[in-house]
């Protein structure tokens, strides 16, 4: 192989030339760019706008001059490859400061155009008050749009990663916010219940929160902008940004003949190549396969472009080595939460008709009793045959960056929720516990799926039939402090052994505490003495986020 072309320079173009130099100094290779920048930090983008970077040039990972110095790679930014031409091997550029169109040959090309956001066709949207974050330009149109117009009221159509990201960053530099999503929820991979944490959180910050809410037509008027919003509203405001996803541009490869997936992104195999041996594709545009269910999937992460760029690489030079899917394992900032998700969700699951159960865990993210610990909301989803950890959500303000590590690692693993009760985990009081979250998770739903305890879910708890009386183990105080479930009984569970007379032995118990470990205890008390009982997980906590509406 004597010549590598690359078109796009950001994650997945700018891994691939670095590991290709690393494998072949003689190589010619050459990088092209439509944009100005190469390898710049897009996911950074936001934290600039709010201020949190500070240096606009910390977004910027390489240059072009540091690329060639360091690597010997050409990179030719404000280059865009207008075609290609399989039979002979060669693409045309555009040049795009001075419009001249030239031609280069290669022995193999390597495509990493990347995506570009969705631009519904809604009426009016086309303005200048209008913008969308894919690239440090974007980026500084809107900061510039700020510096200049002072908006004191900014719209973001959208509630996944951009949006709520977004979201915030506008809200940090003290710009009133509306997020309009046409779901019920935002961040998508997550389950309604855990989404909720974040709504709950989002109207805490004045967020004005607009679910199941889509834009239908922008208006601009003198003060700005109007939206005509699906519910009737009309929303003025100063400056819209929409954050509704993205789409792989695949428009080179498919006029160039290459294959194109059922879901739009370029066709590859295990090696990253397209239907034409001598092209591969990596990133964004590209259908990569689910680690969980081998369907195809879209999964615009950096962590996925940058290992199937060092992958394409390889397998330029002469490797064969194949790409191990994608988990989707992600993680955001909500103000002051993280949320965070790895494999399947509940969602995913269902519409699959898979065989699954859950548990949920709520924690503290170090030893409780060490000052500055924090709630760890866990959802664990696993296959009731075997136990085979199929995905995990978790929320809370410290500590879920490790646990989804920790358990993506597991699910990649093909561990069982057994295997967590035996994790051996780092432990000091201001680090963790020594029954960390995932351990209580494990033991959770091991002993579910032992018989060692019968669960029950939110859903059961909040419509008993006849045959089914609740059980509410917590303290009064707790009661009064927080509420209960309608027509539950109150026994605090350190009462209950005095008390069993109390309850009906005819009748199901469906016992609940604040999250689920009280219950634990009143359910075995009450199996060993012969009641018919069930113990709901997650407590009441978790019944309240199934419950809530927004």
């Amino acid at each position: 192989m004597k010549k590598l072309l690359i078109v796009g320079g950001v994650a997945g173009g700018a891994s691939t030339a670095a590991r290709a130099r690393r494998l072949n100094e003689d190589a010619e290779i050459i990088m092209f760019e439509r944009g100005e920048f190469v390898s710049f930090a897009n996911c950074g983008l936001p934290y600039h706008i709010s201020g949190e970077i500070e240096n606009r040039s910390a977004l910027v990972l390489q240059t072009p001059q540091s690329f060639k110095a360091r690597f010997n790679v050409d990179v030719r930014v404000q280059h865009q490859v207008i075609a290609i031409d399989k039979r002979n091997q060669q693409v045309s550029v555009k040049n795009l400061q001075t419009d001249e169109i030239y031609h280069e040959s290669y022995d193999a090309l390597l495509l990493s155009p990347g995506a570009a956001p969705v631009v519904p066709p809604i009426p009016g949207l086309q303005n200048p008050l209008t913008f969308s974050l894919r690239n440090i330009p974007d980026m500084d149109r809107i900061m510039a749009q700020i510096s200049t117009q002072k908006p004191k009221h900014a719209t973001v159509v959208g509630g996944g990663f951009i949006g709520l990201e977004m979201v915030e960053a506008l809200r940090h530099i003290g710009i009133s916010v509306s997020l309009v999503e046409l779901s019920n929820q935002v961040m998508a991979p997550v389950d309604l219940e855990m989404a909720n944490m974040l709504h709950q959180t989002l109207l805490a910050h004045q967020v004005d929160l607009k679910l199941n809410v889509g834009l239908q037509a922008v208006e601009q008027v003198e003060a700005g902008l109007e939206l005509h919003l699906s519910n009737g509203e009309t929303l003025a405001t100063e400056m819209l940004i929409t954050a509704i996803g993205v789409k792989p541009e695949v428009q080179l490869a498919a006029e160039a003949g290459l294959a194109i997936g059922e879901l739009g992104g370029i066709a590859v195999d295990e090696q990253m190549r397209t239907s034409d041996p001598a092209i591969f594709a990596v990133g964004d545009a590209i259908e990569s396969i689910d680690f969980m269910t081998g369907e195809n999937v879209l999964v615009p992460l950096a962590g996925p472009a940058n290992r199937q760029g060092r992958i394409a690489a390889n397998n330029i030079f002469g490797a064969n080595e194949s790409y191990k899917r994608t988990q989707g394992t992600a993680i955001c900032r909500v103000f002051d939460l993280a949320v965070a998700s790895t494999g399947l969700s509940e969602k995913r699951l269902k519409n699959m008709a898979l065989d699954y159960d859950k548990i949920y865990v709520h924690g503290a993210s170090h030893a409780g009793y060490f000052p500055g610990a924090h709630p760890v909301s866990l959802k664990l989803l696993f296959a009731r045959e075997d136990g085979k950890i199929l995905g995990a959500q978790a929320v809370g303000k410290d500590g879920i960056d490790k646990r989804i590590d920790v358990l993506a690692v597991a699910l990649r693993a093909g561990m069982t929720v057994h295997d967590l009760q035996d994790l051996e985990l780092t432990y000091a009081p201001p680090f963790g516990s020594a029954k960390d979250v995932l351990n209580q998770a494990g033991f959770v739903a091991a002993n579910y799926l032992k018989g060692d305890t019968v669960l029950c879910h939110s859903e059961e708890v909040a419509n008993p039939s006849v045959d089914q009386v609740l059980l509410d183990v917590r303290n009064p105080g707790e009661l009064e402090k927080v509420g209960s479930i309608s027509g539950a009984i109150n026994i605090p569970v350190d009462q209950l052994r005095e008390r069993l007379a109390e309850l009906p032995k005819d009748k199901q118990i469906l016992i609940f505490c604040q999250v689920g470990l009280r219950g634990n205890v009143a359910y075995r008390m009450l199996h060993n003495h012969g009641f018919d009982a069930k113990n709901l997980t997650g407590g009441y906590k978790t019944y309240q986020l199934v419950q809530a509406q927004f």
